[in-house]
């Protein structure tokens, strides 16, 4: 397996392009299902989980015209429903979350679906009680077979209905939303999550000729409609790239301007990277980290130690955590980290606390932080990489540390950032794949 060799402690400088947004793409590229007509995706990001799901497209049938690795277009015209109850697709589909999303889809135009166990992160529990509940309201019957690992979903007619989600979960919300397009009828999902990979597909769906109304609130209203056609989709960029590169350019003292930031998007990331003390010029769709020797953490008008968590959108996203976390490590000041969605997602400090942070892992949700304002640099250490996002976030540790640092599974990475070795090489990292 491939390892990342760092040497850290460079100043890095010029700009970089976000990829395509993966959270969106991963929702974009099963609504292909719902048509027999062309769909034409652009600004894929060609990273493992993306290409693992057309993959599978192209396994179940669906063609694929791949113009370029950012572009694409699909037609599925002959799905092959016989595979999706095969060993084969429990395998690949099994290894990726993200293909949980093909069932809303496969049950508005086939009435029949399969759900493997979900893959992923190892970041704690991802239930998918969300997704089997809206799935029943809108009229489908399901049984779990614990001999072949899958849920089989069966439904001869949608029917819309009313449904107050328990969570506003991302993935639930877009799948029960793609089922509902199709579905006889109104359906109202209250509680539904609002970030905007969800709004960027409801208006692909709409222009597809779905009738949807709400986007951008917890409250959507879908009439159900009979053909869905084809359409041209761009991918936003991916808020989470962003936000990384924010964290990279601070904590290298480097400036580095990001380009095409999609800014309008981005909720209130910048708002908590401020919080950090982090300085940062807005030049229309583009952003400017300055160089900054100290960058100070904010602290509540009271007085009293800050604290980030995340929290649904238009929150802080939870995807983003594992970086502020890191960021923190080198500032000025103290904080609280509260993740409260995933209970491994900070199981990474370990390491950081290896390089030299001064961090207090007070439970698997919650991390303080004690940054020295650089008093006290990280050192570069050999470690793993759990997730993406921490994986990620312990490479902008390694360029920032003194010294060597080797980051092992970094398939992980991967899996969510396209080229990072290259694209920090050209902003002067010593960044090695070995």
């Amino acid at each position: 397996m491939d390892r990342f060799e760092v040497t850290g402690g460079k100043k890095l400088s010029g700009s970089i392009i976000p990829q395509g947004a993966k959270n969106e793409a991963l929702q974009i590229l099963c609504a292909v299902i719902l048509t027999p007509e062309e769909v034409r995706i652009e600004n894929i990001p060609d990273i493992l989980d993306v290409n693992l799901l057309i993959e599978l497209l192209g396994d179940i049938g669906v063609k694929i015209n791949r113009i370029d690795r950012h572009t694409a277009v699909f037609k599925a015209d002959n799905i092959n429903i016989d595979y999706l109850n095969s060993i084969e697709f429990r395998t690949k589909s099994g290894r990726l979350r993200g293909s949980v999303m093909l069932a809303g889809p496969l049950l508005a135009r086939f009435k029949t679906a399969f759900i493997p166990k979900p893959g992923g992160d190892k970041i704690g529990r991802r239930r998918l009680d969300t997704h089997i509940i809206g799935f029943e309201k809108l009229g489908t019957r399901f049984e779990y077979h614990p001999e072949d690992g899958f849920f089989h979903l069966d439904a001869s007619q949608l029917k819309g209905c009313y449904m107050l989600l328990d969570e506003p979960s991302v993935t639930g919300t877009a799948n029960i939303l793609m089922a509902a397009v199709m579905a006889k009828g109104e359906t109202t999902i209250y509680n539904a999550a609002c970030e905007p990979y969800l709004q960027q597909l409801c208006k692909m769906l709409n222009r597809m000729g779905a009738k949807i109304r709400g986007i951008g609130s917890n409250l959507l209203t879908i009439e159900g409609v009979d053909y869905l056609g084809g359409t041209e989709h761009s991918m936003l960029p991916d808020m989470i790239e962003v936000g990384s590169f924010i964290g990279l350019a601070a904590m290298t003292q480097s400036q580095i301007e990001i380009k095409g930031a999609g800014i309008e998007h981005l909720g209130i990331i910048p708002e908590k990277f401020r919080q950090l003390g982090i300085q940062m010029e807005f030049r229309g769709d583009d952003i400017l980290i300055p160089e900054q020797e100290v960058y100070e953490i904010q602290s509540f008008l009271d007085g009293s130690v800050l604290t980030i968590s995340d929290h649904p959108w238009p929150g802080f996203t939870p995807d983003l955590l594992s970086i502020v976390l890191v960021v923190a490590t080198q500032a000025k000041g103290s904080v609280l980290i509260h993740q409260k969605m995933f209970e491994s997602r900070l199981f990474f400090v370990d390491k950081l606390i290896d390089m030299g942070a001064q961090i207090i892992l007070c439970d698997p949700h919650r991390a303080a932080v004690i940054g020295h304002g650089r008093e006290q640099k990280l050192r570069g250490i050999t470690m793993s990489s759990p997730d993406i996002r921490a994986g990620v976030s312990l490479l902008i540790a390694a360029l920032s540390a003194e010294g060597k640092s080797i980051i092992q599974n970094i398939e992980q990475i991967d899996r969510g950032y396209q080229y990072m070795d290259t694209r920090l090489k050209a902003l002067g990292a010593d960044i090695k794949r070995i």
